[in-house]
């Protein structure tokens, strides 16, 4: 197994990746009445924000995102440290009839999500929620799936994935580092 990282997704493969998880969210919604983009802090919002950006292009209609912080939710808080820190949590719109759709860039063991749903319980009850996550790696210790997904990935146990965004990071990939996927 090599250490060495292995970029599987390079700047125009992510835009080609947002772009078709943009299509697909669309479709399965038939549109974008009621729907929220909410992104998870950090990265999930940037994405969010670039699905936001194409169905912008392609269907004329600016939707509300908003971005979860799921800090104070996580099931490991005790093991972050005593001062955690905290960033914002913003929900543009009352989310009662809405369809959010929780925005990842990595979908791992599922803890994660579990932490957002939580998070969105505290601020009223959608009609529905899905899933849009840029990677799914696998290896889940929830029940949790994605109902979009950009790209799935076998990353080895102890292997990382990293997302890069332009916003963040000033360069656009996702890398595997620990062990090429399969």
């Amino acid at each position: 197994m090599s250490d060495a990282p292995t970029v599987v997704l390079n700047a125009r493969a992510v835009a080609r990746t947002i772009s078709r998880m943009a299509d697909e969210i669309l479709e399965l919604n038939d549109g974008t009445d009621r729907l929220i983009l909410v992104g998870i802090q950090r990265r999930g919002v940037q994405i969010a924000d670039r699905l936001a950006d194409v169905i912008r292009e392609r269907e004329g209609t600016d939707l509300p995102r908003g971005a979860l912080d799921i800090t104070l939710y996580r099931d490991d808080l005790q093991t972050v440290g005593p001062r955690p820190v905290v960033g914002k949590t913003h929900l543009p719109v009352p989310l009662e009839g809405k369809v959010v759709v929780i925005v990842d860039d990595v979908l791992f063991t599922g803890r994660t999500i579990r932490a957002a749903l939580d998070e969105l319980a505290d601020f009223g009850r959608p009609a529905r929620i899905m899933l849009a996550v840029l990677v799914d790696r696998g290896g889940r210790e929830l029940p949790i799936q994605p109902d979009v997904v950009g790209k799935v990935l076998d990353v080895p146990a102890g292997g990382r994935v990293d997302v890069f965004v332009p916003a963040l990071d000033d360069r656009d990939e996702v890398v595997v580092a620990g062990g090429a996927p399969a």
